[in-house]
Order: structure tokens, then C-alpha cells, then sequence
């Protein structure tokens, strides 16, 4: 069970981060939510909801909330719609329809090329304001010297196959979209038209803020 790891905080209930592609749980250390936590150490894309059952059941935890950033809101879904009867909450937020294919090769032609030089431009592109991005430059630094180019290549191939689909969203109860307006990598138009399908569903949207809503404003007490 080395792929997570559970963090009792004092909490009633608990709350699992799947973070987006080219970070890692360690972008949400800042938060301070109404949760026990449980952090993804090692994500494996394409096995992850199956990771996740297996460690709720190792753990004998009967319900748990999910918080599923960009890319981590498709992993979300995944497990939410595998397994109905261990979701508490649904939490997406920064999510989009789906990723164009074109786009997700091109990014893997300039990875190969200068995978710092694209991190670089990635991780500034996440924030509204580039006084907010400075502030985590070091955590970024961290991603760009540690994150291997399999692992982000791998987080390309599952992205290319991701997709929010509706119908089977209306199936399920308690789910909370959370965006920033100016997102450069999720427009806000889509989560909009994603929100007006979905009557079971509340729409959060900060302004000044971009694709990292959370690390550019206080989400705290929303939950």
C-alpha cells in the first residue's frame, strides 16, 4: 500500500487529493480543509482507482471524498463511477471535457526536445498572477529536477484517452466544480456547458485566478 499515504488530521471525514499531471501531492500541502487526508505517493494512471479500493479497504474505510485536480479529475470520475458506493463527495476542480490529441503529441515532441524549458512555461501558465507563481518557484524547480519524462509522457497517454462524459455523472450525488475564470489551460466555458448538463452538480468560479484556483485563493471553507 506504498502508493498512499492516510494522514488522520483529528477529522470526521476524509478526503483524497489526486493531483494533475506534471505535479504531485505536494502541491496541495498548503491547504487546510475539514478532512482527514489520504495523498497519492505514486500515481499509476491507468491502475489508479483500483490502487485507491485497495487501500479504503486495507484501511477499513467504508466512504471517502475526492478531490481531483485537472488531470486528477478524470481519476476522479474513474473511481467515483467504478465505485458509487465508497463516494462521500465528487470534487473537480480546474477539469475540462477533454484534452485534444494533437495538443497532448505536441507537448510530448517539446518535452523531448527541453522538457525543462516546457516545464517551465507549463507551470507559469497555472497562475492568473506571476507574483502568486514566483511564491511556489521552488516547488516547481522540485518538479522540473524530479518528475522523469516516463512519468510525464505516461500522464500524456492517459489524457489522451480521459474524457468527461455526462449521462453517467447524473448518477451520482454531492458533486462540487471549482474553477478560476482565467484559466489558460481549462477555459472557464467549458466547466459552464459541463455545469448546465448536470442538475446535481454546484459550480464554485473565482476571478483572478487561474488553472491552481487553490493556491491562489483561500478554498478552505467551501468544502
Amino acid at each position: 500500500m506504498k502508493e498512499f499515504e492516510y494522514i488522520d488530521r483529528g477529522k470526521k471525514d476524509i478526503l483524497a487529493f489526486i493531483p494533475g499531471w506534471a505535479l504531485d501531492y505536494r502541491i496541495f500541502s498548503n491547504l487546510n480543509l475539514n478532512f482527514n487526508y489520504i495523498f497519492p505517493k505514486k500515481l499509476h494512471f491507468f491502475n489508479f482507482k483500483k490502487e485507491l479500493f485497495n487501500f479504503l479497504e486495507y484501511k477499513k474505510i467504508k466512504k471517502v471524498s475526492l478531490f481531483g485536480y485537472s488531470l486528477g479529475g478524470f481519476l476522479a470520475v474513474d473511481f467515483a463511477l467504478s465505485y458509487k458506493e465508497k463516494l462521500e463527495k465528487l470534487i473537480l476542480v480546474s477539469i475540462r471535457k477533454k484534452y485534444k490529441k494533437e495538443e497532448l503529441e505536441e507537448i510530448e515532441v517539446l518535452l523531448k526536445k527541453n522538457k525543462k524549458a516546457f516545464l517551465y512555461k507549463f507551470y507559469r501558465n497555472l497562475f492568473y498572477s506571476n507574483l502568486n507563481f514566483l511564491r511556489y518557484k521552488e516547488l516547481f524547480k522540485y518538479y522540473i529536477d524530479n518528475l522523469g519524462l516516463e512519468y510525464l509522457i505516461d500522464g500524456l497517454s492517459y489524457l489522451k484517452v480521459a474524457e468527461l462524459f455526462i449521462e453517467p455523472l447524473r448518477k451520482l450525488n454531492n458533486i462540487k466544480f471549482i474553477h478560476g475564470k482565467n484559466d489558460k489551460i481549462a477555459p472557464i466555458l467549458e466547466v459552464i456547458n459541463i455545469k448546465k448538463n448536470l442538475k446535481n452538480a454546484e459550480l464554485i468560479i473565482y476571478k483572478n485566478t487561474g488553472h491552481l484556483v487553490f493556491l491562489e485563493k483561500n478554498i478552505d471553507n467551501i468544502l
